[in-house]
């Protein structure tokens, strides 16, 4: 099996999903690679939170793979400004590319310093491995 990839620059919590700050506010959140391998072939992503207010492990929306659906949790409070809008007809781009093109909502923090709680790419390493 390939080595898997858990880019330091970004955080990472138990159910599997990254955060990357973009600028003091604002930040991508995806699902990891650990994640997309669990899943399978990606068919279907359902994020329909958009100008919500959620709490951190609020679910924000669903990922469908062949075999199963499962929730997508918010790393951190903040409201989902954003959604991917090329995982509608791709999104197998979570499969190819989860912390680049594949990425699935951009959130506005309601603290920054909130993302400092969740995990380095060593303790998600960890708990993965």
């Amino acid at each position: 099996m390939a080595t898997m990839n858990f880019p330091s620059d970004l955080k990472y919590t138990k159910d599997h999903e990254w955060i990357k700050l973009i600028d003091d506010k604002t930040a991508l959140i995806g699902i990891t690679e650990f994640a997309q391998r669990e899943l399978g072939d990606i068919v279907f992503i359902d994020i329909n939170t958009t100008g919500k207010m959620l709490n951190a492990e609020e679910v924000f929306g669903t990922v469908e793979a062949v075999k199963t659906v499962s929730d997508l949790f918010l790393p951190v409070e903040g409201k989902i400004v954003e959604v991917n809008n090329a995982l509608s007809n791709n999104p197998e781009l979570v499969n190819n590319d989860p912390y680049g093109e594949g990425w699935m909502a951009k959130i506005e923090l309601s603290n920054t310093a909130d993302i400092n709680s969740l995990l380095t790419a060593e303790a998600y390493e960890q708990l993965v491995g």
